[in-house]
């Protein structure tokens, strides 16, 4: 059973109360511009092909007749909320795989990134390097930095996405996980511009579970 939400809040507590009314502010501005809504369920999930971390591409396509796939997209090996959420997730594989699922984890790092991380946390599901960010953006889910965020990413926490992903942009996706069925139609979407809220690994098994039904 994850703990996934028992962990994010600890690590969130620890971020001073000014600091964490600032982020709350970015995210409000975020939501108010509508750039990341997320793919609705019954939509049309696009195809991608994209390298993982030993550069073997991996196509949602043949990820897909193998069952339904979970997309969680992750805004990099540095941030400390991702790496809460993948590790919990690598806890539920053998329940999302039982429950006939498929998972990958999709960044705009490149695949060096994506290999130190599934390397240091032991992730045994694929984590792809979308090196345009055509993917997070064909899900609704890339956002460029503007206002408060931009300004907290780069001046307050010193770290400019822009040197993280690999297209140099100053872009991020939102928190978000789909689950794609075999006819490419969204059947789950959870996408939140606030990183510190992530949705439930059980959760999830829990959705591919009805799809079963």
């Amino acid at each position: 059973m994850s703990d996934l939400k028992s962990q994010l809040d600890g690590y969130a507590a620890n971020i001073p109360a000014a600091l964490a009314d600032r982020i709350a502010a970015g995210v409000a501005e975020v939501n108010a511009a509508g750039v990341a809504p997320g793919l609705a369920v019954g939509s049309i999930a696009p195809s991608f092909s994209l390298p993982d971390s030993t550069g073997e591409i991996v196509s949602l396509d043949t990820l897909l007749e193998h069952g339904p796939v979970v997309v969680t997209f992750y805004r990099g090996d540095w941030c400390p909320f991702c790496n809460l959420q993948l590790n919990e997730l690598q806890k539920s594989l053998g329940e999302i795989e039982a429950a006939g699922g498929r998972l990958v984890a999709i960044s705009g790092q490149a695949p060096d990134h994506a290999s130190g991380l599934t390397e240091k946390h032991a992730l045994t599901f694929p984590v792809l390097s979308d090196l345009d960010q055509s993917v997070s953006a064909a899900y609704k889910v890339r956002f460029d930095l503007f206002g408060e965020l931009e300004d907290l990413q780069v001046n307050v926490f010193q770290n400019d996405p822009a040197t993280q992903n690999a297209n140099g942009q100053r872009t991020l996706p939102a928190a978000s996980t789909f689950i794609v069925g075999q006819d490419h139609v969204v059947t789950f979407s959870s996408v939140d511009a606030d990183w510190r809220n992530r949705v439930e690994p059980s959760v999830v098994v829990d959705a591919l579970k009805a799809l079963q039904k």
